[in-house]
């Protein structure tokens, strides 16, 4: 006769295991627990859901900079719930180099993205990211606002950076005294000589609106190419334009005045002293939506171009945060997030005018086109030596 004890084990076993679902509450299908109410209905807890992904955006730059990603942020992450993005803010002048330097530092190490994800920076970075394979080359297939980018704008960096803003030195003038502006570089010089004392520039060493005028006069007659080309045999073509700004010094403001940074000349024309001189056009729009510039101030980018151009985000190209990433890129690019941009910054959109509302079309109409990407390496700091030494010395 057969033993019964192998019949009792299983039934003994599989009570047990009931006794146990009841006791637990049983499983749905999901994982998630199924419960009995109060009142005998069925609830059901749902599973606890897959943490965010977090990644790590390094950024530096004025108190401006900060503010404007503390506003776009939280709106991302509003509409992204699964991507937490942590924000690490280096105020400028504390030097962003040693960001980069991490950067390059883990990858030749072999330790991945050294927990940079997502960097913030100008040209001269991105040039040499590129240089040294650091930065993650992009496209509109992962990122699908990046087809609103200009593609000329896009094609100077190969791809390697994303230009989610810009601005421009431009000429600001006093539309009360000037009705028609000078539009090339050739009538610019022009009506500096014909309106002594009425065109002011600030000492090139202490602010971009004065360099840019310094820059674009010596590199007037220069190849184009000149302008991306920081090798020292450049500096034998300076002497033509160095003349020039020595012929003008006798009819600039104060007969040879050169004031100090950016605010400087911007105060000149404030005050009617002078009526036209080179800004920063996000200065310039900043200061007359403050009310420190009446609204008779007005701006014209002239050809060839004044220098400015973008700030520029990049994608480490070890981080593996990029698909977290390429959402946010892509929400930065919306014109959403882009009229926050020039209502924040005043500075012109990283995406074409043509996506955003008719509103900031108009308020670009003429200078957000045109300018000129200088690109000429530690040569910038030999003109201001020169500058110093024949043009303000004189």
């Amino acid at each position: 006769m057969r033993s019964k004890k192998p019949w009792l084990t299983l039934l003994s076993t599989a009570l047990l295991s009931m006794a146990l679902l009841a006791g637990c509450g049983g499983a749905d299908i999901n994982g998630a627990a199924s419960n009995t109410g109060a009142q005998g209905e069925s609830t059901t807890t749902p599973a606890t859901a897959n943490a965010p992904v977090k990644f790590n955006f390094y950024f530096t730059g004025s108190q401006n900079v900060k503010d404007l990603w503390d506003t776009l942020i939280p709106m991302f992450e509003k509409q992204n719930n699964q991507v937490d993005v942590n924000p690490v803010y280096i105020p400028s002048g504390t030097g962003a180099q040693p960001t980069y330097d991490r950067i390059l530092a883990a990858k030749q190490a072999g330790k991945g993205s050294g927990d940079i994800d997502l960097y913030e920076d100008g040209i001269g970075v991105v040039s040499q990211g590129t240089k040294d394979g650091v930065w993650q080359q992009l496209d509109s297939n992962a990122i699908p606002n990046l087809a609103k980018v200009n593609s000329d704008t896009m094609k100077d960096v190969d791809n390697y950076a994303i230009p989610y803003r810009s601005s421009a030195v431009v000429l600001a003038y006093d539309s009360t005294k000037i009705s028609n502006p000078p539009k090339t570089l050739d009538e610019l010089l022009a009506w500096i000589k014909a309106n002594p004392g009425q065109f002011a520039y600030n000492d090139p060493s202490t602010g971009g609106a004065g360099s840019s005028f310094v820059h674009t006069v010596i590199y007037k007659d220069l190849p184009e190419e000149d302008i991306h080309n920081s090798d020292p045999s450049v500096m034998a073509k300076w002497d033509p334009g160095f003349q020039t700004l020595k012929e003008l010094g006798q009819y600039v403001y104060g007969d040879g005045i050169y004031p100090k940074k950016n605010q400087g000349t911007l105060d000149l024309l404030m005050n009617g002293e002078v009526s036209l001189i080179p800004a920063w056009s996000d200065m310039v729009l900043q200061q007359i939506n403050e009310g420190l510039l009446p609204d008779t101030i007005k701006m014209q980018q002239i050809t060839p171009g004044f220098n400015g151009g973008p700030t520029y985000l990049m994608v480490n190209g070890e981080s593996d945060k990029k698909e977290a990433i390429y959402q946010f890129l892509d929400f930065v690019l919306s014109p959403e997030a882009q009229n926050v941009i020039v209502e924040k910054m005043n500075g012109f959109p990283g995406i074409e005018l043509s996506n955003m509302p008719q509103e900031t079309q108009d308020k670009f109409k003429g200078v957000a086109e045109g300018f000129r990407t200088f690109n000429i390496g530690d040569l910038g700091t030999e003109i201001n030596k020169r500058w110093q030494s024949e043009v303000a010395a004189q």
